[in-house]
């Protein structure tokens, strides 16, 4: 190994090094020689890589660092264009070696040199590809600058900006059409309810939401509740459909699926999160795609009738449970993907904390009483919890659950619960297809004994 290679290569460079050296040889040599002349030589050769060495920290050249993720967001297993644009803006050195920090999962850092040989007024661009198998939030940078003197003697190395974040959210897949809608059709078309003029006999009502214009409030209805009551007179067009979407840690950390960091700090990024839970994901996306698809409004809620999303550390608006449209769609997708289990840390506290599938659910269930199907995505659900859940098919035109557990045939009794409450229900397996899951609601009858032999067989579902 060469002496050079041993030295500290975040000070000096080679040359650096080399003058130093030679500065060294002639102080020793001036001492044994008695040469003034050696001695001048030595101190200037010394002095001149320490006097670099201070004047690229105390001047240290500024950078502007623009970074554009084309698209903002990415689907799990697809490709991301990470454009970045450099721009000085302090006073000018010499050549710059930059390098882009990476999660380690993303591969190698790519590294470049500014400016580049295409800059275009000062401003040099550069442009690299990205994919992750794993959702979530991850910072991409900071752009790490190695900084030289004009001579090329000394080095220093700063990060000249903080970073952006990706979003990478799972991919939805493609799920069989299925008889889901009832009454109001497969297309997501409904008729139209019209009331012009409607007199105070035959108008609709509903409790008050947080927004509602005071001139809705019906005043005969709220004196009869004892609580406010606004007019229900728009026309309904858009189907609904209410999701509920379980991550509770108790429910998804069993069996060798248990929960766990999912990148175990790898690249800072830690969310726990479990084998099963993760399919509970991948299988609330395809729902809301397919759904969205086909004109639904979507309700996300979570076993205890908040916001699905409200402690998504991802989603764009965590208070929000109503989506609509592509928009809507896509605020689901961002939301999800850094979506993780919640009381994981704090079994003695949400015992005192909000009950899964207790009156606060119901009622917010209610308040939607037969404007669309009720879906849940649970994990392994205790038949307590099950008899809590069951009557909430009421309040749906249909209602199914797709329970995922590392041992479907443990749920048969939860599942005998659901359905005898009026649920469409079936256990998977996390090696189970969410489109095969998802076919099941169409089987009902037909593949029972099939459903009962793949039990057995251990294919990971239970009817």
């Amino acid at each position: 190994m060469a002496l050079t290679d041993r030295l500290p290569g975040h000070l000096f460079s080679t040359r650096g090094w080399g003058l130093l050296a030679a500065g060294v040889v002639s102080l020793l040599a001036a001492q044994v020689m008695g040469r003034r002349d050696l001695l001048t030589l030595g101190i200037l050769l010394i002095v001149l890589p320490l006097v670099s060495l201070a004047g690229i920290r105390v001047l240290k050249p500024r950078f502007k660092v623009y970074r554009e993720f084309s698209p903002a967001s990415v689907e799990t297993s697809s490709t991301t264009t990470v454009r970045l644009a450099v721009a000085r803006t302090g006073i000018a050195t010499g050549q710059v070696v930059m390098e882009e920090h990476l999660p380690p999962r993303f591969g190698d850092s790519p590294a470049f040199r500014f400016p580049a040989r295409s800059a275009v007024g000062g401003t040099s661009r550069y442009e690299y590809h990205l994919r992750s198998g794993k959702r979530g939030q991850f910072v991409i940078g900071p752009v790490t600058a190695e900084f030289t003197d004009p001579f090329g003697l000394s080095l220093h190395r700063h990060a000249i900006d903080d970073g952006d974040t990706l979003t990478v959210t799972p991919a939805a897949v493609e799920l069989p059409a299925t008889g889901l809608a009832g009454a109001r059709g497969n297309d997501g078309v409904t008729a139209t309810r019209i009331r012009a003029n409607p007199s105070d006999d035959d108008v609709m009502t509903r409790e008050y939401r947080h927004g509602d214009p005071m001139r809705r409030v019906h005043w005969a209805a709220t004196a009869r509740h004892g609580s406010l009551m606004v007019r229900q007179e728009e026309s309904v067009t858009t189907p609904e459909a209410t999701i509920i979407l379980d991550q509770r840690w108790a429910a998804f950390a069993r069996g060798p699926g248990a929960a766990f960091s999912a990148t175990s700090g790898e690249d800072g990024h830690d969310l726990v999160t479990s084998d099963t839970f993760e399919w509970a994901v991948t299988a609330a996306m395809s729902v809301s795609t397919h759904l969205a698809e086909r004109n639904y409004a979507l309700r996300f809620l979570d076993p205890s009738g908040e916001p699905a999303f409200l402690h998504s550390p991802s989603a764009p608006e965590p208070g929000a449970e109503e989506y609509t449209g592509s928009g809507g769609l896509q605020s689901i997708a961002e939301s999800l993907a850094a979506i993780q289990l919640s009381g994981a840390h704090h079994a003695a506290a949400t015992e005192s904390g909000p009950h899964p599938f207790d009156d606060r659910l119901m009622d917010k269930l209610s308040a939607h009483r037969q404007r669309g199907p009720i879906l849940a995505v649970l994990g392994h659900l205790q038949p307590a919890e099950a008899r809590s859940l069951s009557a909430a098919a009421g309040f749906g035109a249909n209602a199914f659950a797709i329970v995922v557990t590392d041992h479907p045939g443990d749920c048969q009794a939860a599942l005998e619960l659901l359905r005898s409450g009026g649920w469409r229900a079936v256990a998977v397996a996390p090696g189970t297809s969410v489109p095969a899951a998802w076919s099941y609601f169409d089987q009902r009858d037909a593949a029972a004994a099939t459903a009962a032999a793949d039990v057995r067989r251990g294919t990971g579902v239970s009817r």
